[in-house]
Order: C-alpha cells, then sequence, then structure tokens
C-alpha cells in the first residue's frame, strides 16, 4: 500500500520536499547558534522573526552580518604602549578624581562618576591640557584639515570610513602624495565596506608615492560572513601627534557640498590640540597594529604638549574587541545625571533599551529633553525604523526637532552647559556594540555653550513634532514603521 502511495508522487515532489527538509534543519540549527550566543532578548527574538519571515534571505542575512564573534576575541585589537605604564596612569586619575580642585567646576561634580566609569570600562585617561575648536560644517572642516596638512612636518594618519575618488578626495590625495614625497611619513586606513567604491587608481597612486594605505578588515566573497558586520566607523586625522581631527564628516564631496538643491550637510568636527591628541594617536595606532599586524610606535608620535588651556577631554572607544559598551553607557550616564537639559542631534536614532529608559526618566523627570533628527533619511529602512521609537519617547514629553534645510548628520550631545560629546557614534545600537567608534567626551563650559548655541540654531530651522500631529500620519506610515522595527536590532 506505501508503495502505491508514493509511487504516484513524482520526482518534482520528492525535491521539495528535500529541499523544504534541509531548510527547516538549517533554520533550526541557525536558530540554536542564535540562541547559544545569549544575546539580548529582543535581538534573539528579532532574528528569530526574519528567519520565519524569510527563511532563505533570513539565513544569508544571518551568515553575512549576523554572526557574533565579540566574545571569541576574534577582533581584539593590541594595547598601544607608550612607555608609560597605563595602570600607573588610571591609578593616579582615580585617586585625583576623589579631589574637588581636580574638577575645578563644582557643576561637574555629578560626572565625576561618568569619569570614573570611563577609566575603568575604557582606559580613557582624562586629559587636561586642551584647545578645543568646533567646526560647524564641511567647508570650515576640511579648511582646517588642508592647511595642517600642507603645514605636517613629520607624519600624518588618517583613518576614515569613507575616502571617495571626488573632488575633495583627490585633494587630500595630491596633499598626501606630496607630503609623503617631501619627506613626511603617510600612514591611511580607510573602512573596506564604506570605501567600497575607492578606485585601484587612486591607491596605486597613493602608494606609489610611499604613503602607507590599508583597508580594514578587507572584505571578499569567500569571507563575507566574518567580516562585513563589524566596520571601521572611526573619522580620525593627526598632524605631527600635535593637532588631531575626530567627528562625523568623511572625505567626500557631498560632506561640504551638501545633496544638492540647496539641501546642506550638517555636520559637526573637532579640531583638538594638546594631550587629547595623545588619544586620538594611540587609538589610530591600535587600529594599524591590527591592519598591519606591526607594532612601531615612535617617540614623535606623542610630543611634549606645550598648550597651557584647561579643558577637560576624554578620548572614548566603543567596539566588537571591547568587554563594555563604552560609549552607549556614556551616553546613559550623561542622560541619568542631567539636572537641566539634554540637548541630542543624530541622524540614526535606533536606541537600546537602556537608552530609551535614560531618554523617559529625565524628561518625565522635568528635564529639558531634545532630539533633532533629520526630516528625510539616506535609507528606507533606518529612517522608518528610527521613527518607530518616536511615539513612546514624546508621550514621555522629550521635545523632538526634524531638521528641514537638508540632511543633519552630526552626532552631538550637550548635558548642562558642563558636558558635551562629538565624535563618530549614533544614538544607534550599531554604533553601540559592532562599529568601531570614538568620540571625544569634553567636560568645559564654554565649548559647551558653544554647542548649545549651535544646536539652537538648528533647531530654529527644524519642526517642532507634536504628539497630535505624529498620531495623525497615514496608517501606512504606522505600518512600514512596525515592519521596519522587526529589523532595528539587526541594522
Amino acid at each position: 500500500m506505501l508503495t502505491g502511495i508514493f509511487s504516484i508522487w513524482r520526482a518534482d515532489d520528492w525535491y521539495w520536499i528535500t529541499i523544504n527538509i534541509i531548510l527547516l534543519i538549517t533554520i533550526i540549527f541557525v536558530v540554536g547558534v542564535i540562541i547559544k550566543d545569549n544575546r539580548e532578548p529582543v535581538k534573539t527574538i528579532s532574528w528569530m522573526l526574519v528567519l520565519v519571515l524569510i527563511p532563505v534571505l533570513g539565513i544569508i542575512l544571518y551568515l553575512y552580518v549576523g554572526r557574533n564573534f565579540k566574545k571569541n576575541k576574534l577582533l581584539s585589537l593590541k594595547v598601544v604602549a607608550d612607555g608609560i605604564s597605563m595602570d600607573k596612569l588610571l591609578h593616579d586619575q582615580l585617586s585625583q578624581l576623589n579631589k574637588e580642585a581636580f574638577l575645578k567646576d563644582e557643576r561637574l561634580v555629578p560626572k565625576r562618576n561618568m569619569m570614573r566609569l570611563l577609566l575603568n570600562n575604557n582606559k580613557a585617561l582624562i586629559t587636561q591640557r586642551n584647545s578645543i575648536r568646533v567646526l560647524n560644517n564641511g567647508r570650515q572642516t576640511f579648511g582646517s584639515m588642508i592647511y595642517e596638512l600642507e603645514n605636517a612636518r613629520k607624519h600624518i594618519h588618517l583613518e576614515f570610513f569613507i575616502i571617495e575618488d571626488d573632488t575633495i578626495g583627490n585633494r587630500i590625495k595630491d596633499i598626501l602624495i606630496r607630503k609623503s614625497k617631501s619627506g613626511v611619513k603617510v600612514k591611511v586606513i580607510y573602512d573596506d565596506v564604506g570605501s567600497w567604491s575607492l578606485s585601484r587608481r587612486y591607491i596605486r597612486e597613493l602608494t606609489g608615492a610611499g604613503v602607507e594605505i590599508y583597508s580594514f578588515m578587507p572584505v571578499k566573497f569567500y569571507a563575507l560572513a566574518n567580516k562585513v558586520n563589524y566596520r571601521l566607523h572611526r573619522k580620525i586625522l593627526i598632524i605631527d601627534g600635535r593637532v588631531g581631527y575626530v567627528g562625523g564628516l568623511n572625505i567626500a564631496d557631498r560632506y561640504w557640498r551638501g545633496l544638492g538643491n540647496n539641501n546642506m550637510w550638517r555636520d559637526t568636527h573637532l579640531r583638538l590640540e594638546g594631550e587629547s591628541v595623545h588619544g586620538l594617536q594611540a587609538v589610530f595606532l591600535m587600529d594599524w597594529n591590527f591592519v598591519t599586524e606591526r607594532s612601531n610606535p615612535d617617540e614623535d608620535y606623542f610630543p611634549e604638549v606645550k598648550i597651557r588651556q584647561h579643558k577637560l577631554v576624554q578620548i572614548v572607544t566603543s567596539g566588537p574587541d571591547s568587554d563594555w559598551e563604552s560609549i552607549m553607557q556614556a551616553y546613559f550616564s550623561a542622560i541619568a545625571t542631567a539636572k537641566d537639559y539634554v540637548f541630542i542631534s543624530t541622524p540614526y536614532f535606533l536606541p537600546n533599551e537602556s537608552i530609551m529608559t535614560a531618554l523617559k526618566t529625565a524628561a518625565l523627570g522635568g528635564v529639558d529633553v531634545r532630539i533633532l533628527l533629520p526630516d528625510k533619511h539616506d535609507s528606507w529602512i533606518v529612517g522608518h525604523s528610527s521613527r518607530s521609537y518616536l511615539m513612546e519617547i514624546l508621550e514621555a514629553g522629550v521635545k523632538l526637532y526634524l531638521f528641514q534645510k537638508g540632511f543633519t548628520h552630526s552626532k552631538l550631545m550637550v548635558v548642562d552647559d558642563v558636558f558635551s560629546s562629538v565624535g563618530t557614534a549614533n544614538m544607534d545600537i550599531r554604533s553601540f556594540n559592532q562599529n568601531f567608534e570614538v568620540n571625544a567626551l569634553i567636560y568645559d563650559e564654554d565649548v559647551s555653550l558653544s554647542m548649545k548655541k549651535d544646536f539652537i540654531t538648528d533647531i530654529e530651522a527644524s519642526h517642532l513634532l507634536s504628539i497630535e500631529e505624529w498620531k495623525g500620519r497615514p496608517f501606512h506610515h504606522k505600518v512600514s514603521e512596525s515592519f521596519a522595527r522587526i529589523f532595528s536590532p539587526l541594522l
């Protein structure tokens, strides 16, 4: 009888039954791996939903962007030693934090625990002698960078997520070539995914002039599953160990020309001088050691600091090589200890539960919490995912502004006139634990007031979103946002 039943099934039926069984076994195996990783429950559930809703594409996505190598330390970066005991420096600074004179401004006392947190979780030394200039657009930033590059005498260290073969990219390339030929040692790191379109000719011209240039975690098809998920999102430039730049701008025309049709590109970068530049230098050398597998620190990389201004700065990093989500913890601490206001500008808003709780708690507690977001996004799924988070913070009393003059790409936070943060980390889950990021945390009234003024200028060019308006948006927008939010922990 069984023979009769099976005989009526065609070969095609057996083929599809076999495929479905293999697919089911694969899904069960992948789900088991995801559960075994002990990730955040929301991330685990999101991946399981993706595998159920779009099984074939879900498996491919997981293999390419979902695998978790963090616990295995496969991405562990070498520690850079400059001849000074890091443990002794950390011990000394932790002791100094207990002295009120170290902070000088009594309003910084609530931030003392945050400083201690970053000393413990990131070895982020507190630098005191610093000069800081805030750069508010691409023309200011690239103008300042080009001036310093032209005046480089010993070495140039450049590390960016995106370098493009366009007008500004070629302007900087020509300077690097000329400087290298004149005897300046030039080192360049670029992210292999962010700079995917960078031409071989561009790279050959640099290497032909003696520039050392490496891509960060090169992505080849056979190894794509291992490397595409963890990207170098840092934007660092250091000249002669004396001047450093960090912030949101990459090397591409749109960062200074805008997006056309009077759509400006709003961004924030910092020009640093002083001890904080040593912190940026250490970050660059860690990444250089990783991409080249060699360590060659030079005493000239850490020259004597002659700056006499007193501005406290911590250079903080985070990434899949870290035991702690240091920048996220810094954001959480800054928001949780705010007394008067928290101003945040971010292009992408996909926070985890900790940040959402901190924002809602601060707003409900009477703190003036304002968040500036772009009105138009450069990514459909990221934009819709971001907007799925807005209702619950609007209900808590957070003021949301949508920038109208173009695209705002600044990664900025200002708190209580005494603390500010500028860097590469967005207010999103990827920046918190998957990308290699770097921020400058500044504990200074003058710098904070300057950034506060810039923030207010930006919100004057923005639309204040009311809760009534948001509730009344079209139904299909709400559906799109809810669907996109499923993928938010994976983006």
